[in-house]
């Protein structure tokens, strides 16, 4: 099972980025723990960060295009007017999850990219990407079956 996992803008400066917000774990630190978790479920997941909505737009593309099994995002900032993502996603075969470390309703957001995603999991700071990487082995592997 192979999935991808997009970072949107600002992501790479995670543990340095409001803090008080995102925690202190660095992005480096993030990408081992969910490379960890990924090789007990026994699936792989190539991460890619990008702070322009068309390089992400692209990886999308490129991936639906290589057969990949899911996609995990965190569309960050382009969350507010990344039109462009979420028509993007609405295209592609595979199913995507999208991930935001803090509960953005909370915060007074909402996202343009949701409603082109099976599911959202927010609110749980570098947990929500390991919960999402279990959400999608979750429902993949039952169709795999």
């Amino acid at each position: 099972m192979n999935l991808l996992l997009i970072q949107g803008a600002n992501m790479e400066y995670l543990g340095r980025r409001q803090p008080e917000l995102y925690g202190t774990t660095t992005a480096k630190e993030l990408d081992a723990a969910i490379r960890r978790r990924a090789k007990d479920l026994g699936v792989s997941v190539d991460i890619v960060y990008t702070n322009a909505e068309g390089e992400a737009v692209s990886a999308i593309y490129k991936a639906d295009r290589a057969k990949f099994d899911g996609l995990l995002f965190n569309p960050a900032g382009f969350l507010h007017s990344g039109h462009a993502l979420r028509d993007c996603l609405r295209s592609i075969s595979m199913p995507a999850i999208e991930i935001h470390m803090t509960n953005i309703e909370k915060r007074g957001f909402g996202s343009i990219t949701s409603e082109a995603a099976v599911g959202m999991i927010a609110g749980f700071g570098v947990d929500s990407y390991l919960l999402a990487l279990e959400a999608m082995v979750a429902r993949l592997r039952p169709a795999a079956a």
